[in-house]
């Protein structure tokens, strides 16, 4: 079987009426003459938004194919077990020129008996933020269900969130069952479950072109709300240059961030999982058995789980989120 490499993939472009040019004018996607990009998404297994390989001899392939043929090599053993051909994480780069609908997505269990799918817990690191930019994040403390069901009669439920200044580099935290929204003006990496589940419970009295309001979920939030997660929310770490900083360790994702001006050696013997690379700053190559793949700011890698040794080389400086799953977490 064929030595496998670093893999890149072509980028789901999603335009949408919040979006902005951002993505295009600075992190490298080829949208030609859109000013209202909102997402890109870098590496997804959601059903009919597949990535496709864009590099090297397996290119045109793809993620369900690759995991297909060559199993746990790609994602890890113990996680191929647990999810078969599903790549179990979605990421995004978000831009948002308007606030984008107050939702909440379900835990998995309630995702699987309602949708037969995975639930959705995610998290945000801002790249950018104009100033006095918002994120929307839990409820405040106190607020039960009834004062919410009260909220959503009235069109209140603004005055009941938790809101945040966000800036660059802070990140955001968001377990299922976490009510939030993306303020306008910021730009942003999602790093999430595999899952396409939204409940969308207030768009800000919002009209489409046609004059319509979007379709909300009430109902099916109301079950899916934690009235528990309320308060603060906000991570910030800054990074020491040349090593890892640590921003989340979940059951689902472990993201770090890692700032380097010269040549970093990675190893992953300690852990059954593949890596994801996302380069936010700058530009580097990855080395491995004597092989270099060049990556770019706004590109998006997969090392796979069989490959467990790479030196990270910048060309100046950069940065990059390092993305994988504890496989403690999937046994």
């Amino acid at each position: 079987m064929s030595e496998l490499y670093p893999f890149k993939f072509e980028p789901l472009l999603k335009e949408k009426v919040w979006g902005g040019n951002a993505l295009v004018s600075r992190f490298n996607k080829k949208s030609e003459g859109s000013n209202h990009l909102g997402e890109s998404w870098e590496l997804s297994a959601v059903a009919d938004n597949q990535s496709v390989i864009s590099n090297g001899f397996l290119a045109g392939n793809n993620i369900e194919e690759l995991i297909e043929v060559y199993m746990g090599d790609i994602t890890g053993d113990s996680i191929f077990e647990k999810f078969g051909n599903e790549f179990p994480l979605l990421i995004k780069f978000i831009e948002a020129q308007e606030d984008l609908s107050i939702q909440v997505h379900p835990d998995n269990a309630l995702a699987k008996k309602r949708h037969e799918a995975y639930g959705k817990t995610e998290m945000w690191y801002i790249l950018e933020s104009k100033k006095g930019s918002k994120i929307y994040t839990g409820f405040r403390d106190g607020v039960t269900k009834d004062i919410y069901e009260e909220s959503i009669r009235n069109d209140t439920i603004e005055d009941l969130m938790n809101v945040e200044i966000a800036d660059a580099g802070d990140t955001f935290f968001t377990p299922a069952g976490r009510v939030h929204a993306i303020g306008s003006g910021i730009v942003l990496v999602e790093i999430q479950q595999t899952s396409d589940i939204t409940y969308r419970i207030f768009d800000w009295n919002r009209k489409s072109s046609g004059g319509k309001k979007r379709e909300l979920h009430t109902d099916l939030a109301l079950e899916a709300i934690d009235f528990n997660q309320t308060g603060k929310n906000k991570i910030r770490k800054e990074p020491m240059l040349n090593k890892s900083e640590n921003l989340v360790d979940c059951d689902f994702f472990n993201t770090n961030i890692l700032w380097f001006n010269k040549p970093i050696g990675k190893e992953y013997y300690f852990n059954d999982s593949f890596v994801v690379y996302i380069c936010i700053e700058g530009e580097f190559s990855i080395c491995w058995d004597g092989n270099s793949e060049k990556v770019e700011k706004g590109e998006t890698v997969l090392i796979p789980a069989m490959i467990k040794e790479v030196t990270l080389k910048p060309t100046n400086e950069a940065r990059l989120l390092e993305v994988y799953i504890n496989s403690e977490y999937t046994n």
